[in-house]
């Protein structure tokens, strides 16, 4: 709360001096402002309480109000949401969940900040000080009386904090422009491997086998096979459609070219893949191909080989709650003591091609992965697994002694 300081000035005659911390935090900057009556001291600290421990709006320190200084355009929530409006490039889904972390996420923090520069403008302090809040859990000034926040992981407040930066940075690039620096800037983040992340996890071969046998729908069954076969994604594996099986150097294969996406509404529709090479060609084995293709029999090219039991479109709520807990919850009692998601299959496929020793760039390739980066990234601690042909490997360089390794002989076969 903001707080009355009276001061003895020279001439005798005293001056109120009202000071705050912004946003009301311990670490947050501390800020004032002089008058020289009681009154006009007590009028202010009730703005700067009512304004969340903020500059009033329109306020210019030593001046008062200023005409026109802010606009509400120029607010924090209603330029964000302008500044995803005419973002190019993005898709409907995307532009809906970026709207959605405003609301949550940010504006809680920053709705009584202008974007413009100066005194009640979004700053550095501000920013760093809502990081903590998300990583502490703490409730944002905003938030009702009573409201709980969780703690976020480090990946989703780098996720929040990149948003808010382009937000923050289209206010530069203004015309003209509303401030001349970026207040994300240099903001220290968590890193990655600070606190717990949601685990991927792995199921091994018997693992799978005995959640495979828990999922009693035939039609969940064999749409749980194609993604945990295929690696593929959700919604790319939903999408596909009888003209989608073909062949690769005379190999059975599936096209991944379409997706299914929500549109600014929350609408599904298809689309392209995630990325240009998401859109790919997935070789499969004859027993996939052969379960494929019976689904596409007597329908047409363009109808979906996975529909849901209501036909149409399979809703990953559904299928999860109807079909995919339930056969965890068999296998537990059976003794898994795993509790994968849905998307745990696609991480549980690249394992199984890493202890094969397939190679990081084919299984880049597999997975639709934009860059080899993010395979390293999401798989490089797998790779223990190639520990004895990576000493192989070295001790047959440096030691004209020591045969080929086994690895390099079966390649060459």
């Amino acid at each position: 709360m903001a707080y009355i300081e009276v001061k003895q000035r020279r001439d005798g005659q005293s001056s109120y001096v009202v000071r705050w911390r912004a946003g009301g935090t311990r670490s947050g900057s501390r800020a004032s402002e002089s008058f020289d009556d009681e009154p006009s001291a007590e009028k202010f600290k009730n703005l700067v309480d009512g304004h969340g421990q903020q500059w009033p709006l329109g306020w210019i320190r030593g001046r008062g109000f200023v005409e026109n200084i802010r606009t509400p355009e120029e607010m924090f929530e209603p330029f964000a949401l302008r500044h995803i409006d005419q973002l190019t490039g993005v898709q409907g889904d995307t532009k809906a969940e970026y709207r959605k972390l405003v609301r949550q996420k940010l504006s809680p923090w920053f709705r009584n900040y202008s974007m413009r520069g100066g005194e009640g403008g979004l700053a550095a302090d501000a920013i760093r000080t809502w990081v903590n809040d998300l990583e502490a859990g703490r409730p944002a000034p905003h938030d009702p009386e009573g409201t709980k926040r969780r703690k976020l992981s480090p990946k989703t407040i780098r996720n929040v904090h990149g948003l808010l930066s382009s937000i923050c940075q289209s206010a530069v690039e203004h015309d003209p422009p509303l401030r001349t620096k970026n207040p994300c800037a240099g903001t220290r983040l968590p890193r990655k491997d600070d606190g717990a992340e949601d685990e991927m996890v792995f199921l091994e071969r018997d693992e799978w086998a005995l959640l495979r046998t828990q999922l009693v729908d035939p039609d969940a069954r064999e749409l749980a096979e194609a993604l945990a076969e295929t690696g593929a994604r959700w919604g790319e594996v939903t999408a596909l459609q009888p003209r989608d099986l073909v062949r690769r150097n005379g190999r059975p294969a599936i096209r991944i070219q379409r997706a299914w996406k929500k549109d600014e509404d929350g609408a599904p529709y298809t689309g392209a893949p995630k990325t240009k090479k998401a859109r790919r060609t997935l070789v499969i084995t004859s027993n996939l191909d052969q379960m494929l293709r019976r689904r596409a029999k007597g329908i047409g090219s363009k109808d979906l080989l996975f529909e849901g039991p209501k036909g149409g479109r399979w809703d990953s709520w559904t299928f999860r709650s109807l079909r995919w807990m339930p056969a965890i919850e068999g296998a537990q009692a059976e003794g898994l003591t795993k509790a994968p998601r849905l998307h745990d299959l696609r991480h549980s496929h690249a394992s199984w091609l890493i202890a094969a020793k397939v190679p990081l760039p084919a299984i880049q390739a597999r997975l639709g992965h934009e860059s080899i980066s993010t395979t390293v990234d999401r798989y490089g601690h797998l790779l223990d697994a190639l520990d004895e042909e990576v000493v192989s490997a070295v001790e047959w360089a440096m030691n004209p002694n020591v045969g080929m390794p086994r690895y390099f002989v079966a390649q060459a076969a």
